[in-house]
């Protein structure tokens, strides 16, 4: 309970912006958010300019905006981390001038004091922390570059690109899926990502995993296990899923 009060406090204090090609949107999250004692239940009123935004109305946010931003623990992250989500489906976010970045963060005043003027502390303690949170608990992949003008850094790009989640999302904030009974659309999704990056093309296959809850639940299970080095499979993952899923028999080695 302690951490889900500090993680939508953060969330609910800071604000989220939005680019379109007519405006520059400030959001802020929530209206309110109530937790029932002893019940485990939370409540949460999101405000209603946001939630389009967030569940991909208007094709700015992946379905786990809301749940994944809540894993992330650095500020910054939390900051980063909607801005590339709006440019996932491009592959890289526009150019953004550095300064005008750092403002966004809340680096910059409107007086143009930087709370952190040194490039290298810049990276250290802002980018390579969001980055590596951004990575490790989120549906996204980002890099970033600086882009340097004489001798000053003047530029900032992230390359962006999806991503399985190591581990399902905790509690259910999205929809669930219409085709599979009892498995949430996040999930489902997640898993066929999976079944991408292990390069698991086979159609019947596919179909048969996507089609059951039990195997979406097990492809999600695999991955978190794989991810975090409780299987070892360099050779072939996807090969060895598929054994796990009883899809295809285990190879026999036999003795020489």
């Amino acid at each position: 309970m302690a951490y889900l009060r500090k993680a939508t406090e953060d969330m609910g204090s800071r604000m989220f912006e939005v680019e379109t090609p007519e405006r520059h949107v400030q959001l802020w999250m929530f209206r309110s958010v109530e937790y029932l004692k002893g019940l485990g239940i939370i409540e949460v009123s999101l405000s209603d300019k946001i939630i389009p935004y967030l569940f991909e109305l208007q094709s700015n946010f992946t379905s786990y905006g809301l749940a994944s931003a809540l894993r992330l623990t650095s500020k910054y992250a939390k900051r980063i981390y909607p801005i590339c989500s709006q440019w996932k489906d491009l592959g890289e976010t526009k150019k953004h001038d550095i300064q005008d970045f750092k403002r966004m963060l809340g680096l910059l005043d409107d007086k143009g004091i930087d709370k952190m003027p040194r490039t290298s502390d810049f990276r250290k303690s802002v980018l390579d922390i969001a980055v590596k949170q951004i990575n490790e608990h989120t549906e996204l992949h980002i890099s970033y570059e600086l882009e340097k003008r004489g001798k000053t850094f003047k530029n900032i790009t992230f390359k962006v690109k999806p991503q399985a989640l190591a581990d399902n999302i905790p509690f259910d904030l999205v929809a669930t899926a219409q085709d599979v009974p009892g498995v949430q659309q996040s999930h489902l999704d997640n898993a066929a990502r999976i079944l991408d990056e292990l390069r698991i093309t086979d159609a019947k296959h596919r179909q048969t995993i996507l089609a059951s809850a039990a195997h979406v639940a097990e492809v999600n299970r695999y991955n978190h296990d794989l991810k975090t080095g409780k299987v070892k499979a360099s050779r072939n993952p996807g090969g060895l899923l598929l054994v796990r899923l009883g899809l295809v028999a285990a190879k026999v080695v036999k003795p020489a």
